[in-house]
């Protein structure tokens, strides 16, 4: 194997291992009831379509069938691809619900 056909190689792996952090990303969102498009434009407003996005939306499955992915699994897989913006944008989703429960304790509890 050839310099050439390493990097090719190289490429293919992480442009692989990229579809599958965005297709994680796009059915944690619809696990969540959340539209992955939404939040995607929120955190790159200046790539709102982006074809890699809508290729794993089709791919994705209704949540009743889907396995749970947890929060922390979704931000760790952004991270790790340097979508940092996007993993803000989804750990301010998170946070959202436990602001509604936190508002609903009385204030001793909290």
């Amino acid at each position: 194997m050839d310099q050439k056909d390493i990097q090719d190689k190289v490429i293919e792996n992480y442009q692989r291992d990229e579809n599958m952090m965005i297709l994680v990303f796009a059915q944690w969102c619809v696990n969540n009831d959340l539209n992955p498009e939404t939040l995607y434009a929120k955190a790159y407003p200046d790539q709102v379509n982006n074809p890699a996005l809508k290729q794993s939306i089709e791919l994705v499955v209704p949540k009743e069938e889907s396995e749970h992915i947890p929060d922390q699994t979704v931000i760790g897989v952004l991270s790790l691809f340097g979508n940092d913006d996007l993993a803000f944008v989804v750990t301010e989703e998170i946070d959202k619900p436990q602001k509604k429960i936190n508002k609903r304790l009385p204030q001793f509890i909290r």
